[in-house]
């Protein structure tokens, strides 16, 4: 009776869940065995970051029948800007070395990423195995990040997805010469005040990440293809300025790019837990 009852608990699907708790936005996936995506949830990060944790994993494990809470996850990884405020990990591993397995597992031909997060701007070189070659990381100002992109919105009095796609329809560039972020905010508020035409303002904006994108890249070593995650890889402007400056291919992930960090905590997550 036993016996039988150990062999039946042993042939349940196991699940390995990453948690990647961000500045801006927390993101939870959690695999099954065979490393298939049971469940996936991005969520607007509260001031407390173990509350933000604590929901995403909770709204993940619910879309996952036989899971009742994240303490029955076999491994659980935690990463991110929060990732040591993760209940219930096993352990935490960087960003960087997530959002590089994260993109191996996606798309194993991809061997570079700009990551532009809420608060930081990286370039990342992939091995082989998914492993980190290189990496290079601006954390010293806020422009470039997503922060700065919402703060760009704002200014425009649009939504996000509204001045992500604005640019595209630009005839010219207006250069955005400011540096740092709260300046170029100010240049910008000027620039609409002049009654320049939006598009043209949203196209330097663009542009003028893009080449802080672009040094982040040869920085880490992109030379043929680079892939972008994290939320702003679904600005398609800003997806366009970064082709045009770095002259290489941007190729799009078959999943959600602002998942890849947490996608590779949890694959890092079966990896280590799969003799659990």
């Amino acid at each position: 009776m036993y016996a039988a009852y150990v062999a039946g608990k042993d042939s349940r699907m196991k699940y390995f869940g990453g948690c990647d708790a961000g500045s801006t936005y927390t993101k939870c996936v959690i695999l099954d065995e065979n490393g298939k995506i049971a469940a996936a949830v991005t969520k607007r990060s509260r001031i407390n970051l173990v509350l933000s944790a604590k929901d995403a994993l909770d709204e993940a494990v619910s879309q996952v029948d036989g899971l009742n809470s994240a303490e029955e996850l076999t491994y659980l990884i935690g990463t991110g800007y929060g990732r040591n405020k993760v209940p219930f990990a096993d352990e935490n591993i960087s960003e960087i070395s997530c959002h590089a397995m994260g993109v191996h597992v996606t798309d194993p031909s991809v061997k570079a990423i700009i990551d532009i997060g809420g608060q930081d701007v990286k370039g990342i070189a992939i091995d082989t195995d998914g492993t980190v070659l290189n990496f290079a990381m601006n954390d010293k100002c806020a422009a470039g990040t997503g922060r700065f992109f919402e703060s760009m919105a704002r200014a425009f009095e649009m939504s996000l997805d509204e001045f992500s796609n604005l640019s595209l329809t630009a005839k010219n560039v207006i250069p955005i010469t400011a540096q740092c972020a709260v300046f170029a905010e100010s240049e910008v508020i000027s620039l609409v005040g002049e009654g320049k035409p939006m598009e043209e303002i949203a196209a330097g904006i663009q542009l003028s990440v893009a080449k802080r994108c672009f040094v982040m890249a040869k920085k880490a070593g992109a030379v043929d293809s680079v892939t972008l995650t994290g939320g702003c890889a679904k600005n398609e402007g800003l997806k366009k300025a970064i082709e045009k400056v770095l002259k290489i291919n941007v190729v799009d992930l078959p999943t959600d790019p602002q998942l890849m960090g947490a996608l590779g905590a949890a694959e890092y997550a079966r990896q280590k837990g799969s003799n659990v």
